[in-house]
Protein backbone atom coordinates (compact mmCIF):
# COMPACT_ATOMS: atom_id res chain seq x y z
CA UNK A 1 0.00 0.00 0.00
CA UNK A 2 1.48 3.53 -0.83
CA UNK A 3 -0.06 6.58 0.24
CA UNK A 4 0.08 10.26 -0.86
CA UNK A 5 -0.57 13.12 1.59
CA UNK A 6 -1.43 16.53 1.67
CA UNK A 7 -1.70 19.37 3.88
CA UNK A 8 -3.57 22.73 3.46
CA UNK A 9 -3.44 26.01 5.33
CA UNK A 10 -6.20 28.83 5.36
CA UNK A 11 -9.47 26.19 4.25
CA UNK A 12 -12.11 27.84 3.58
CA UNK A 13 -14.92 25.33 4.91
CA UNK A 14 -17.12 26.04 2.05
CA UNK A 15 -14.42 25.02 -0.06
CA UNK A 16 -14.36 21.95 2.32
CA UNK A 17 -18.22 21.11 1.93
CA UNK A 18 -17.96 21.41 -2.14
CA UNK A 19 -14.89 19.04 -2.08
CA UNK A 20 -16.76 16.52 0.29
CA UNK A 21 -20.16 17.08 -2.53
CA UNK A 22 -17.86 16.19 -5.63
CA UNK A 23 -16.07 13.05 -4.06
CA UNK A 24 -19.80 11.93 -2.90
CA UNK A 25 -21.23 12.60 -6.23
CA UNK A 26 -18.74 10.55 -8.16
CA UNK A 27 -18.17 7.87 -5.82
CA UNK A 28 -14.01 8.25 -5.34
CA UNK A 29 -11.71 10.69 -6.53
CA UNK A 30 -11.68 12.72 -9.42
CA UNK A 31 -10.88 10.65 -13.10
CA UNK A 32 -7.56 9.44 -13.70
CA UNK A 33 -6.63 9.08 -9.63
CA UNK A 34 -6.13 5.66 -9.11
CA UNK A 35 -7.00 5.44 -5.53
CA UNK A 36 -7.79 2.32 -3.46
CA UNK A 37 -8.82 4.61 -0.56
CA UNK A 38 -9.35 8.46 0.62
CA UNK A 39 -9.17 10.36 3.89
CA UNK A 40 -9.39 13.77 4.78
CA UNK A 41 -8.93 15.31 8.08
CA UNK A 42 -10.11 18.77 8.93
CA UNK A 43 -9.30 21.11 11.56
CA UNK A 44 -11.95 23.70 11.81
CA UNK A 45 -10.34 25.46 14.62
CA UNK A 46 -6.52 25.89 12.70
CA UNK A 47 -8.03 26.29 9.23
CA UNK A 48 -5.76 23.19 8.10
CA UNK A 49 -7.01 20.04 5.94
CA UNK A 50 -5.02 16.40 5.56
CA UNK A 51 -6.23 14.54 2.54
CA UNK A 52 -4.91 10.79 2.40
CA UNK A 53 -5.10 9.00 -0.84
CA UNK A 54 -3.99 5.50 -0.28
CA UNK A 55 -2.83 3.47 -3.47
CA UNK A 56 -2.30 -0.29 -4.47
CA UNK A 57 0.92 0.38 -6.41
CA UNK A 58 3.97 2.99 -6.18
CA UNK A 59 2.80 3.11 -10.10
CA UNK A 60 -0.76 4.03 -9.69
CA UNK A 61 0.55 6.49 -6.97
CA UNK A 62 3.31 8.52 -9.35
CA UNK A 63 0.71 8.36 -12.38
CA UNK A 64 -2.34 9.43 -10.18
CA UNK A 65 -0.26 12.21 -8.64
CA UNK A 66 0.76 13.71 -12.19
CA UNK A 67 -3.11 14.06 -12.11
CA UNK A 68 -3.59 16.02 -9.13
CA UNK A 69 -0.61 18.17 -9.53
CA UNK A 70 -2.79 19.17 -12.60
CA UNK A 71 -6.11 20.48 -10.72
CA UNK A 72 -6.66 24.19 -10.23
CA UNK A 73 -5.83 26.05 -7.27
CA UNK A 74 -9.51 27.12 -6.84
CA UNK A 75 -10.47 23.13 -6.52
CA UNK A 76 -8.35 22.75 -3.69
CA UNK A 77 -9.39 23.58 0.01
CA UNK A 78 -6.82 25.81 0.62
CA UNK A 79 -2.71 26.30 0.40
CA UNK A 80 -0.98 22.97 -0.20
CA UNK A 81 1.62 23.05 2.31
CA UNK A 82 2.97 19.87 1.62
CA UNK A 83 2.90 16.92 -0.36
CA UNK A 84 4.53 13.43 0.64
CA UNK A 85 4.55 10.53 -0.88
CA UNK A 86 5.25 6.74 0.06
CA UNK A 87 5.17 2.92 1.21
CA UNK A 88 2.94 2.50 4.12
CA UNK A 89 5.06 0.35 6.61
CA UNK A 90 2.30 0.13 9.51
CA UNK A 91 -1.64 -0.09 9.37
CA UNK A 92 -3.17 -1.12 12.34
CA UNK A 93 -7.11 -1.11 13.47
CA UNK A 94 -7.80 -0.99 16.68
Amino acid sequence: MYARVVRFTDVDPEKIEAIINRIKERGGPPPGVEAAGLRLMVDEDQSTAVFFALFDSEEKMRKSAEVLEQMDPSETPGTRASVDMGEVKVEADA
